[in-house]
């Protein structure tokens, strides 16, 4: 039931420094109530992903000794400087996965669609405060009240000391991150790009991409002692966990047998379902009697002469570059124009070798319906289509492992905006599991 009252609370209840510099959402009047079945499958699939990454790890090293095709790590390693590679493949590090582990989740007419993973996600602190501010109104929220907080913390093990490193890139998510470390105590400090050496035995939270380390002057030390064991970093300096590609390998037929081999029959259908099917864009010439697999391309430049129909897919960057994060980066062809279509797919052959971009079926979001407030207690009713990002935290090491769900962040998009991210006339409220049957809807 909608609750403006419940609403206006929420809005009262913002930390004073605010979240996200210079950002704002519209102010949902509940948590996003999802049917149980959804909830079941979001709690299931962290150890899914956490097993994938286990398997894209494994590939690359085997790519790297000659036990799996080279041109994988060929792949991961293009546009990357030397010293990111030497990390990349560092015997220290190359057993390291992210610990934090956020795929954008979609919300579609036949269930969920998985667009991207990311191991460096902001939100952390916004969907601590928004579970623990919505518990407190009496909402069941995914993940309770403190979810989030103990499943951040949990993923440095016994460090007596937690160095959070934002970046000036990442400069507007520092007051989520300020406001979680407050919530966890003298142990955590967030602190700059400018942080210099950390003591032996502390961990270091890594909140930038691999491609602004150049303005992080001190992260070299950090990452050589994270590979002699005498720092934590998470995550690791492995750049081809910041790669979306990953998903465009799941789909790689010459690389079928070893994700049915690693992942096992049930996890790799179980991600096939659920990951729109993705191809890198490498412009290698191709034999004139081959094409692309599922595409009727014999040439990535035919693309262009797709009608408006067939263009209904996202062209995006893979990762390390700035446009790599947030909704830079991504187009959506089927809301070009014939010439702005073009012109992207110029650019995305000209970024190869150094910044490969993917192509990916488009899983258009089906409309739900929520409601928010205003600032003036007037609720409104809003078509949107819905963005699910489950936060998993991975705690232990090795076979030991394990994914918790922290929470679910749920962003609503009006229902003209094909592309969801976090803009201003979003709806961004936590998740919760619908009481009586049914499909997914407001609370």
């Amino acid at each position: 039931m909608m609750d403006a009252s419940k609403a206006t609370r929420v809005r009262a209840a913002m930390p004073p420094g605010g979240l996200f510099a210079g950002q704002a959402w519209r102010v949902g009047t509940g948590p996003l109530a999802l049917d149980p079945s959804t909830v079941r499958e979001l709690e299931g699939l962290g150890r899914v992903f956490l097993q994938f990454y286990r398997a894209a790890s494994q590939l690359y090293r085997r790519s790297v000794d000659g036990r799996a095709p080279a041109w994988v790590a060929a792949l991961m390693d293009q546009g990357k400087p030397d010293e990111l590679v030497r990390w990349q493949r560092h015997h220290g590090l190359r057993n390291e996965l992210p610990r934090v582990i956020r795929p954008d989740v979609l919300l579609v007419e036949d269930g969920l669609a998985v667009s991207e993973l990311d191991s460096v996600p902001g939100g952390i602190g916004l969907t601590q405060w928004l579970n623990e501010t919505y518990a407190a109104l009496g909402d069941p929220v995914v993940g309770g009240p403190d979810g989030m907080l103990r499943g951040f913390e949990g993923i440095f093990g016994d460090a007596p000391r937690v160095h959070v490193v934002v970046s000036e890139e990442a400069a507007s998510y520092r007051p989520e991150m300020e406001w979680l470390a407050s919530r966890m105590g003298p142990r955590f400090r967030v602190a700059g790009q400018d942080l210099g050496t950390v003591p032996d035995g502390d961990a270091v939270y890594r909140f930038f991409e691999l491609f602004d380390l150049a303005n992080v002057p001190a992260a070299g030390g950090w990452f050589d002692a994270a590979a002699e064991g005498r720092l934590r970093v998470t995550p690791p300096p492995r750049p081809l966990f910041e790669e979306k590609l990953l998903l465009a390998l799941l789909w790689n037929r010459n690389l079928r047998e070893f994700w049915r081999r690693e992942l096992g029959e049930g996890f790799l259908n179980r991600l096939l379902r659920i990951v729109p099917r993705s191809w890198v864009v490498d412009p290698s010439p191709l034999p004139p009697h081959a094409g692309l697999p599922g595409l009727d391309l014999t040439d990535w430049r035919q693309m262009k002469e797709w009608s408006q129909r067939e263009r209904d897919v996202i062209l995006k960057v893979s990762g390390y570059s700035p446009l790599a994060w947030g909704s830079r980066g991504v187009h959506l062809g089927s809301d070009l124009s014939r010439e702005e279509w073009s012109r992207a797919v110029e650019d995305a052959l000209g970024a190869w070798p150094s910044s490969p971009y993917i192509l990916q079926v488009y899983r258009r979001p089906k409309t739900v319906p929520v409601s928010w407030v205003d600032e003036g207690g007037v609720t409104h009713a809003m078509a949107s289509r819905v963005r699910l990002c489950p936060y998993y935290f991975v705690h232990g090491d090795g076979d030991a492992a394990r994914t918790v769900l922290g929470g679910v962040l749920a962003t609503a998009c009006p229902a003209d905006k094909k592309i969801i991210h976090g803009m201003s006339d979003a709806v961004i409220v936590p998740c919760m599991a619908r009481a009586e049957p049914g499909g997914q809807g407001a609370a």
